[in-house]
């Protein structure tokens, strides 16, 4: 069998309506899986994925309906618990850490009628935008195996742009959803900020990450949000579900709606050739969707540092049982932190909160006086698989942070953002448009990226990908 290369709603609905099986698609993408060079599985459970499948084919004959994603093959980020399969955040002193129960995502998926293959590679704890880890190695970008994917939700979207599955789960703590949908020619929605429900056991954390996924189509994304979005006690600062994101996609008016478009927010050095695809597409959405432009001065508070700081204790957390013993196993990036962690002291904590402020007062500025924000979303093109960050935008050195000052604002101040493809760079890699809205406006977000999509249809799978 072959895998299926459109988008994973046309997947579902193909098989609710009888006219492919689930068994057939679940195999087409474990072929896929098995003849991949990208290295973008962490786990696979292929004999309980085609169990799964071959009940919602029986289930389908029986006249019962298993779902709105029923038999659509998916990979759940290896941060995000399955029951049964290894949660091991990219880490190896967590190799061997199986989970006893399902994330309220896996459980929802799964109610859904998702067939859950297998767990995706990403980055160690999610601290890093490339996905190379010393448990998997090297993930790799479709569109180019020399380059990387991002992260740190890189293996989720190696695998969608891949072919391997139609859709994958990821979780965006500082850009870990519209990094990788960047690099790969995707659709990533970074939502409102409890959003989607990260229980169960949710802990409050650094309050910057949100669950959500990596998709070929804006529709996917919709039905993404009507499966996994919603209340959940196990998450004390989830929000009340809302009914409708895909029926309801397309049907608001934008035309009117206040745009700014920056180029840097003010805060990072992005590349001449990234800026220059993603002006194009914003000048070509800002006409399509019949938006206002109005001029705004956006400058970012410098988000990196504090970022990295509000995000040190939950490493810690992680790792205080293991540590020093796992050192030697540890990326450079994760080792520093835990060698930092001793200085942290309460001025720090305060520090964070400080910055927390800032940013939602200079956030809260902005959108006085726009409805909407355009950005790029990754400051440079792919670059080098193995790593690392890069230090260099053309010759001006930049902060170990540059490569997430464009998405890290959304994070702290948990304000929505998407990335949507805008085109390609002069060498022929993906580039992502990146447009904020206010908090809850996640579905202003989907109508925008809808316009860009019909306007200008992007490729569903890295070109070259085999059929």
């Amino acid at each position: 069998m072959k895998p299926w290369l459109d988008d994973a709603a046309s997947l579902a609905d193909a098989i609710r309506q009888g006219e492919l099986r689930a068994i057939d698609a679940v195999e087409g993408s474990l072929a896929a899986i098995a003849k991949s060079t990208l290295n973008a599985i962490a786990h696979l459970d292929a004999e309980g994925a085609l169990r799964t499948a071959g009940q919602i084919d029986k289930d389908i004959r029986a006249g019962r309906n298993p779902g709105v994603l029923s038999g659509v093959p998916v990979l759940i980020k290896d941060n995000q618990n399955v029951a049964g399969m290894p949660t091991t955040h990219g880490s190896v002193p967590y190799r061997d850490n199986i989970a006893d129960q399902d994330s309220t995502i896996a459980a929802r998926l799964r109610h859904a009628g998702a067939v859950l293959v297998g767990k995706s590679t990403m980055s160690e704890f999610g601290f890093v935008g490339y996905t190379s880890t010393k448990l998997y190695g090297v993930t790799r970008n479709p569109w180019s195996l020399d380059r990387t994917p991002a992260g740190s939700s890189g293996g989720a979207a190696a695998a969608v742009a891949g072919g391997l599955v139609p859709i994958a789960s990821g979780g965006d703590g500082g850009g870990s959803i519209r990094l990788p949908a960047s690099f790969c020619g995707l659709v990533g929605l970074k939502g409102t900020f409890g959003r989607i429900p990260r229980g169960p056991r949710a802990a409050f954390g650094a309050l910057t990450m949100v669950p959500g996924a990596v998709t070929r189509s804006v529709r996917d994304a919709a039905r993404w949000y009507d499966v996994t979005a919603g209340y959940d006690p196990g998450d004390a600062l989830s929000l009340p579900r809302i009914e409708g994101w895909e029926a309801n996609l397309g049907t608001r008016s934008l035309r009117g709606l206040r745009v700014a478009y920056s180029p840097d927010l003010g805060n990072a050095l992005v590349h001449p050739d990234v800026q220059g695809v993603v002006s194009n597409a914003a000048n070509a959405l800002i006409e399509a969707a019949g938006l206002q432009r109005t001029n705004v001065d956006i400058r970012m508070p410098e988000n990196g540092m504090a970022w990295a700081s509000a995000g040190l204790p939950s490493l810690v957390n992680d790792l205080k049982d293991k540590w020093p013993d796992c050192k030697d196993d540890l990326t450079s990036e994760i080792r520093f932190g835990m060698e930092s962690a001793p200085k942290y002291r309460a001025w720090h904590a305060a520090s964070v909160d400080r910055f927390r402020v800032a940013m939602n007062e200079a956030m809260a500025r902005i959108f006085e006086q726009v409805d909407i924000v355009l950005c790029p979303v990754n400051p440079v093109e792919p670059f080098a698989a193995e790593g690392p960050m890069p230090r260099y935008v053309g010759e001006q050195k930049v902060s170990p942070y540059n490569g997430g000052a464009l998405t890290i604002p959304a994070n702290i101040s948990g304000y929505p953002a998407i990335s949507i493809p805008a085109g390609v760079s002069p060498s022929g890699l993906p580039i992502g448009l990146q447009a904020y809205a206010r908090r809850h406006d996640d579905a202003l977000l989907l109508d925008l990226a809808l316009v860009v999509e019909r306007d200008g249809p992007w490729p569903l799978v890295a070109p070259g990908t085999p059929v």
